[in-house]
């Protein structure tokens, strides 16, 4: 199979769909690598890595496309890919189609196949190349809100650590996945003050014992956030629908209990984001103000954090790309469920339930 990776085109998305050492496994395995030249350069990788591990480094990202039966990315396609779009194409990338209507039919009218890191799940509920990602998220959340939590940033003014003498900062978390976990570990090893809120029962149970009392739990319900938004200084939204845009937890109302100066970092902002007035930004323009609360909703926020971001994506996105490589799109859909559940789009149809619902589209069940 002849693999191509172009260039990313998103604003200040650094990261590349693949790393030498997944160009020199599929090029072991007889495959064909085309790399976009100065593709992985935001990443730290020179050109001359690629070609050492036996990529065909071209010149232009048409003629990637063009000549590539899967196409590895790392973001959705925007309007200046559409037209290198074509039937019988494997595009094999993040695609986040639940919040993306016009995305969803372009991909339908060019016949693509479509198949969406996000979506790839195990029997167990567990979404395997989401996780590197969103533990990325997840940590830089804490990060990044406690730089805008600086006055000068436009912040309250607040140490999330506190000091002896002075309280912490409370940082609230909505979620109870990869996300939410990797944020609330970053914050409680600042010192911070940290309460969950998750639908997961047993899952907060499951968290409340790993982190013997630290770490508060709460049933999500409308009252239990609104009391939280009161008390917090950061809010993290980490709450996931697999392919589905993320419910509205945060209304325009709400944001009426918060503390002026308090950060909202909607790391769910790639499904639409779970405040009301929740709206995608850029890492070259991050924030901007509601009601005076701090909105972060950056929607390729590992895209900040390259390097470590694209290694460990191609850890886990490679061992599928081999698969389909090897063995044929349609013996990989087979023999291989999770990855059956990763294709959103086929053959001109919508093949994904929870993408057909967000956008009131009729979808068919694929099979193989």
């Amino acid at each position: 199979m002849i693999v191509g990776v172009p260039k990313e085109i998103k604003e200040k998305e650094f990261r590349v769909g693949i790393v030498p050492s997944g160009v020199k496994a599929l090029a072991q395995a007889g495959h064909t690598v085309l790399v976009e030249q100065r593709a992985g350069l935001g990443s730290g990788i020179a050109d001359a890595e690629y070609s050492g591990a036996g990529a065909a480094m071209v010149a232009t990202a048409a003629e990637v496309w063009g000549r590539a039966e899967m196409v590895m990315k790392v973001k959705e396609p925007l309007p200046p890919e559409y037209p290198l779009l074509r039937p019988g194409l494997i595009l094999y990338t993040y695609l986040h189609l639940a919040p993306l209507p016009e995305l969803t039919q372009v991909l339908l009218d060019a016949r693509v196949t479509g198949v969406a890191y996000e979506t790839v799940q195990l029997d167990n509920g567990a979404l395997p190349l989401l996780a590197p990602m969103s533990q990325v998220a997840g940590r830089m959340a804490i990060q990044v809100g406690a730089h805008f939590l600086e006055k000068e940033a436009g912040g309250r003014g607040v140490l999330l650590a506190g000091v002896p003498g002075v309280a912490p900062g409370h940082v609230t978390i909505l979620g109870s996945g990869t996300v939410a976990i990797n944020a609330a570990q970053m914050a409680m090893g600042l010192g911070a003050r940290v309460t969950m809120l998750g639908r997961n029962l047993r899952r907060l149970a499951e968290l409340d014992d790993l982190f013997r009392g630290r770490l508060v739990t709460l049933a999500s319900n409308r009252q239990a956030i609104e009391e939280e938004l009161a008390l917090a200084d950061l809010v993290v939204g980490a709450v996931l629908v697999p392919g589905a845009q993320a419910p509205k937890l945060i209304s325009r109302d709400m944001l009426g209990l918060m503390r002026p100066g308090a950060v909202i970092v909607d790391v769910a902002i790639d499904q639409g984001g779970c405040a009301e007035t929740s709206r995608p930004t850029y890492h070259s323009d991050p924030v901007y103000e509601v009601d005076s609360i701090l909105h972060y909703c950056v929607a390729n926020m590992p895209g900040a954090l390259p390097r470590t971001s694209t290694f460990a994506l191609t850890n886990a996105t490679l061992p599928y790309a081999l698969a389909m490589a090897d063995k044929g799109f349609d013996r990989a859909m087979q023999e291989d469920r999770t990855l059956l559940r990763g294709v959103n789009v086929h053959g001109g149809k919508l093949v994904r339930r929870e993408v057909a619902q967000s956008q009131g589209r009729e979808w068919e069940e694929i099979s193989f």
